[in-house]
């Protein structure tokens, strides 16, 4: 199957500063209208129903697994049984912090605002993502998905630097980025990029929680020197970073290797089937196609649109392995040959993908 893109020559340059940020615009990459697969209006809206049950149910479940795991690992501390305990309470924490911060800023886990945004803080506080800034750059994100030079959120760029992915394993770079940005703006500044897509009037936002944060953090700091141990931070704090581990494992699989620069989420995102818990840690995020084509859609109606759309979009992944088999061997090539990607097939039953204008074929 060919199709095109509008992709740029490499090396490129993937700064929101850059030449390619005007380049998307002026061809019309930026804000395009994206490939959807039909499905009635009635169906869709059936599908858009937001409901407070399933997430509070989710959260209530969340909340007494850290409490559980949280708890016996500080019983355990001092000896190799706590181990396991911190190995779960890290993964609820900084791994189902993400995808609980990804959710309720869309939304759509729960039908009451206040309660998707009282979530959305708490999660961004444990994967140290500023909420302010992480809620704009993830509506680019979803506008411009995979767009070179707009989308804020591309992981991996071409060519790959396999070396900073894997110390991302266990967010041994992104954490204390994470953290220095905190610091950054509890100082009052922002980059040019990040000013590029957060709002004036919701600037001082990003400060105000940074600054609150910061507070949070040297008190964690100082029951660390008080008692002598870095126990209060394996509860607050590292987990982001020792927990990081399924975050990393599930983010890797969404668009790694697949096309820039095309504008039908069936040729730059991974649908796949994965194990029960992997799917709680994630909140279905596995179904991601479906996701970023329609993300006004509740993670737990997701399974009901795969099926909707399933006719219409590339066969999905059976497993992590099936993911990796093709990601591992794609960034080893892109090193050498950075042009190169995946090419998803779309079956016979599907649209086929729509041509792009004439004025971004690059």
């Amino acid at each position: 199957m060919t199709y095109e893109t509008a992709s740029a020559p490499y090396p490129r340059n993937y700064s929101l500063e850059g030449p390619l940020n005007r380049r998307a615009v002026q061809i019309g990459l930026a804000n395009a209208e994206w490939y959807k697969t039909p499905i009635t209006r009635a169906r869709m809206k059936e599908l858009m129903q937001r409901s407070d049950g399933p997430a509070t149910r989710d959260t209530i479940i969340w909340f007494l697994a850290l409490a559980v795991a949280g708890g016996l690992g500080v019983y355990f501390w001092g000896s190799w049984w706590c181990v396991p305990f911190f190995i779960v309470y890290g993964v609820l924490y900084g791994s189902a912090g993400d995808s609980r911060w990804h959710e309720c800023g869309h939304g759509t886990a729960f039908k009451t605002p206040w309660k998707n945004d009282a979530i959305y803080q708490l999660a961004c506080f444990m994967t140290v993502r500023n909420p302010t800034v992480w809620r704009w750059s993830h509506s680019r994100h979803h506008t411009d998905t995979i767009i070179v030079g707009r989308d804020p959120e591309i992981i991996l760029m071409r060519p790959p630097e396999l070396a900073k992915a894997l110390l991302n394993v266990f967010g041994l770079l992104m954490v204390p980025q994470a953290w220095w940005a905190m610091l950054r703006y509890a100082a009052g500044r922002l980059t040019a990029a990040e000013r590029d897509f957060i709002p004036e009037a919701e600037q001082g936002k990003v400060i105000f929680v940074a600054r609150v944060w910061t507070v949070i953090y040297l008190g964690v700091i100082a029951a660390c020197i008080a008692m002598g141990s870095i126990l209060p931070a394996m509860l607050i704090g590292l987990p982001s970073m020792y927990g990081a581990w399924h975050m990393f494992m599930t983010g890797l699989t969404q668009h790694i290797g697949l096309a820039e620069d095309v504008l039908d989420h069936r040729l730059n995102c991974r649908t796949m089937y994965i194990n029960r818990f992997s799917r709680f840690v994630y909140w279905n995020m596995n179904y991601h196609v479906e996701h970023h084509m329609f993300p006004m859609v509740p993670y737990h109606r997701l399974p009901e649109l795969h099926r909707e759309i399933l006719k219409d979009c590339p066969p999905p992944y059976v497993g992590f392995w099936a993911c990796y088999r093709e990601i591992i061997p794609t960034l080893l090539r892109q090193v050498r040959e950075p042009d190169y990607f995946v090419r998803r097939h779309l079956p016979a039953t599907a649209n086929p993908t729509p041509p792009l204008p004439s004025g971004m074929i690059g």
